[in-house]
């Protein structure tokens, strides 16, 4: 009966590891790109996305600049910076599936498509 016991008493332990060990490798959930512009580029850009002139950055609201601006220049420009002005490369910080849910977020900003 004593092993009995102890045998079941270790099953529910390893199932509990298992368990734990499961949950712990489950994916993260994807990235938010309104989080991530706010954490990565509202600083230089604005919250809203309209840049500081003063730091000559673009207004990413702009009709003009959105219908211009290919998704892989600015995915590029995310990854490795702009050479010439202050924006830094992100390869380092930014996983190429964040990049991509951020040039979603940046297209979201157009103004053209706001009413």
């Amino acid at each position: 009966m004593k092993s009995l016991k102890n045998s079941i008493a270790m099953l529910i332990l390893m199932g509990a590891a298992l368990f734990v060990a499961w949950t712990s490798f489950q994916a993260a959930p994807p990235p938010d790109g309104a989080d991530l512009y706010k954490q990565k580029c509202a600083m230089c850009h604005k919250a809203d996305g309209r840049g500081y002139p003063a730091l000559k950055t673009p207004d990413l609201t702009d009709p003009n600049w959105q219908k211009n601006a290919k998704d892989k220049d600015i995915e590029a420009s995310i990854k490795n910076g702009k050479k010439g002005t202050a924006m830094p490369a992100f390869a380092d910080k930014l996983k190429d599936d964040e990049i991509k849910v951020l040039v979603g977020y940046l297209r979201s900003l157009d103004s053209s498509k706001k009413k």
